[in-house]
């Protein structure tokens, strides 16, 4: 098979679906490789190092006018959709819930969609592991910068000083993203609680972090009193598939200290709060009634090194197992079936066609 490597077209997004290593894994494996100018680059790959491990490098046109497999990291964008034909396969982070127009198009085009988020292993997201990681760990960061004054939040410093109480932390979901963001929150010295609806995960990290972490199960009333409380709120609600719960309110929202920093983690699936709207990591932020948003879509671009080799030590398996056919590949395994979104025209994944229909009917 040819299997192409896109270089990414949305706003400040340096990562890069396959390192030099992964072309050659590919090339042994008896495809021919491309990868488009520049792909790399942002990554800290050049076009040398891509020539070096077997790959043939292109220009935009021809990477998607040869390619049968077209890998990416983020989703195509509008100036993308007609680079895409028929019969091609595309494996990538697709995010369809929340955008019914690309869900559209990639049936109207009869593309073979395959996408990250969606990859089930034994009740995992192996493919969403890496980058919720990188964004669980990000989002305490980002939050604690923007609580500075001079960016119109709380000015509390996030780990206090003696005397002088720290700042708190609300993780709502204890996922990969949630328990990651605990675990830098605890680390900075934020008073953390979690939110959750399951025990399971909650019983877990107590285990892990005893004493610096308070949990709470997810309550509408337990909500409603931890927003009241937090300085940092941070959104890590998945539904694989499907579109976030809106839990915060715009009501609610007016419930939040003035100056409080929402790092809506969960944007990529349109969002914890109902005013929450992507945004780019050179205008990263907004206020709403007093809260500072931050609901940048790629949050693990910003570190696109590591980014890029977590990604394609988790991806590069699938790859290598799509790139052998698509109908072998489904056929054997009940993880690559699950990535599958769009076949034929169809959407052949039950929680991306629920959030199909939805946001279909409501329109």
């Amino acid at each position: 098979m040819i299997i192409g490597a896109a270089k990414e077209t949305k706003r400040h997004e340096y990562r890069v679906a396959l390192t030099p290593a992964g072309a050659a894994t590919l090339v042994r494996e008896g495809h021919e490789v491309l990868v488009e100018t520049g792909a790399g680059a942002g990554s800290g790959f050049d076009d040398d190092a891509y020539r070096r491990a077997g790959a043939g490098v292109c220009g935009r046109t021809e990477l998607f006018g040869r390619s049968e497999m077209v890998v990416k990291v983020k989703e195509p964008l509008p100036d993308e959709f007609e680079l895409l034909r028929e019969g091609q396969v595309l494996f990538t982070y697709l995010h369809l819930a929340p955008n019914p127009r690309l869900t559209e198009f990639l049936r109207a085009r009869r593309v073979t969609a395959l996408a990250y988020e969606t990859l089930e292993r034994d009740g995992t997201l192996p493919l969403l592991v890496p980058m919720s990681e990188v964004a669980g760990r990000m989002a305490p960061l980002m939050g604690s910068f923007y609580l500075q004054k001079i960016h119109g939040g709380t000015g509390v410093l996030p780990c206090g000083t003696p005397g002088v109480r720290p700042a708190r932390a609300l993780v709502i979901g204890a996922g990969v993203v949630g328990a990651n963001a605990a675990r830098v929150s605890i680390g900075i010295g934020m008073d953390t609680v979690v939110l959750n609806r399951g025990v399971e995960r909650l019983q877990r990290l107590e285990e892990l972090y005893p004493g610096k972490v308070r949990t709470v199960v997810l309550t509408d009333a337990a909500l409603r009193e931890e927003l009241r409380e937090a300085d940092l709120v941070i959104g890590a609600v998945l539904v694989t598939g499907g579109k976030t719960p809106e839990l915060i309110t715009r009501e609610l929202l007016g419930t939040m200290r003035r100056g409080a920093v929402l790092v809506d983690v969960s944007i990529d699936q349109g969002g914890i709060a109902a005013t929450s709207r992507p945004t780019t990591h050179d205008d990263p932020v907004y206020e709403v009634d007093g809260v500072i948003h931050y609901t940048v879509a790629n949050m693990p671009g910003a570190y696109p090194r590591t980014s890029t080799l977590a990604l394609t030590n988790a991806t590069l398996p699938y790859i290598v197992l799509a790139g052998r056919g698509i109908d072998k590949g489904v056929e054997r395994s009940r993880e690559l079936a699950s990535a599958l979104n769009v076949r034929d025209g169809e959407i052949v994944h039950e929680g991306v066609a629920a959030a199909y229909a939805a946001a279909t009917s409501a329109s």
